[in-house]
């Protein structure tokens, strides 16, 4: 949703404007769908993790970090490469950005928007996310219980405090993932009681959370609150999350959501935005997903698959060695 979302800046201003209130409202808000992906990320690490009591001393908490740099750095790394390469000139493009970035602290960056490679931000939230919830699992249940409800209660007063309804606004990006990560661990402690509601609660609560007036409280909290945690307990009942196409994507998704931005700030340095006929609209479409669709491939096979097994490999020698020494 995000890759759609972003995809409309390759348009005129306006030209996806066509009437249907929900069609409207996806092109205006699809950065919202970033929470659902924090909801989902919290809701599988518990699974995985928790569930199989993985994280309990200080190996399998350093196995873990290794793991997630292995998945995340090397393609991120990557991509802030070409993009300073490519960008270097922008104003926003500065040296302690770039430190930032290297870093994985780019959520801090300022200004945020199109800070190299700008859909990175998610990543060091991502990162801080995993960092409390290996702690807090380590400590065992109790501990981890309480980082939970300590993330959540910060987080939302985080966002109610300076709620608005509008967005996306810089500051609410490290508390909505925080919320989402920890929410979603929150929905997997509590499985076993939600998987007694009907589904179609939790497709009225889809409903019921876009429908909340923004100005209440704001134009995240109630579908981080409410629509997405409903939609992921929905979601998992059904069974196309296994189609092989959903897998298919889930392969490419990490490359999708850090090659698309760059190619549409690649296009928009090189050319004026396209007109709006429904012409223009469907070619234009259609030319900008295959090219992402075939960089993200390339990028998966030639430099996040490699690379996420040499990371791996290196630390397993690592460890063999340091078990011996």
């Amino acid at each position: 949703m995000a890759f759609g979302y972003h995809m409309q800046l390759l348009f005129a201003p306006g030209a996806f404007d066509t009437g249907i209130a929900p069609i409207d409202w996806l092109h205006r808000s699809g950065w919202l769908f970033v929470d659902m992906f924090f909801v989902l990320s919290g809701y599988i690490f518990a699974h995985v993790y928790v569930g199989r009591d993985l994280l309990k001393d200080g190996r399998s908490l350093a196995d873990f970090a290794v793991a997630r740099i292995a998945r995340l750095y090397p393609l991120h790394l990557a991509m802030l490469l070409v993009t300073a390469l490519l960008f270097w000139s922008k104003p926003e493009n500065t040296a302690l950005n770039f430190t930032l970035n290297l870093t994985m602290l780019q959520v801090f960056a300022t200004p945020l928007a199109h800070n190299f490679d700008g859909p990175s931000w998610s990543l060091s939230v991502e990162m801080v996310c995993y960092a409390l919830f290996a702690v807090g699992a380590a400590a065992g249940q109790r501990g981890l219980r309480l980082a939970i409800a300590v993330a959540i209660a910060l987080s939302f007063v985080s966002l109610l405090s300076h709620a608005a309804p509008d967005g996306p606004y810089g500051r609410d990006n490290f508390p909505r993932g925080l919320l989402g990560f920890f929410l979603g661990q929150a929905l997997w402690q509590l499985r076993g009681a939600l998987a007694c509601v009907p589904g179609w609660v939790f497709a009225a609560l889809i409903v019921a959370g876009a429908m909340i007036p923004a100005e209440a409280i704001g134009v995240i909290l109630p579908l981080a609150l409410v629509s997405f945690p409903s939609a992921l307990l929905l979601g998992l009942r059904l069974p196309v999350l296994e189609s092989r196409l959903l897998v298919w994507l889930g392969d490419w998704s990490y490359a999708i959501y850090l090659i698309h931005m760059p190619l549409l700030d690649l296009f928009l340095q090189w050319h004026a935005p396209v007109g709006g006929s429904s012409l223009q609209i469907i070619a234009a479409s259609a030319g900008f997903v295959g090219l992402t669709l075939l960089l993200s491939e390339l990028a998966f096979h030639w430099v996040e698959a490699p690379a996420r097994r040499a990371v791996r490999a290196a630390w397993v020698q690592c460890s063999a060695k340091l078990a011996t020494a």
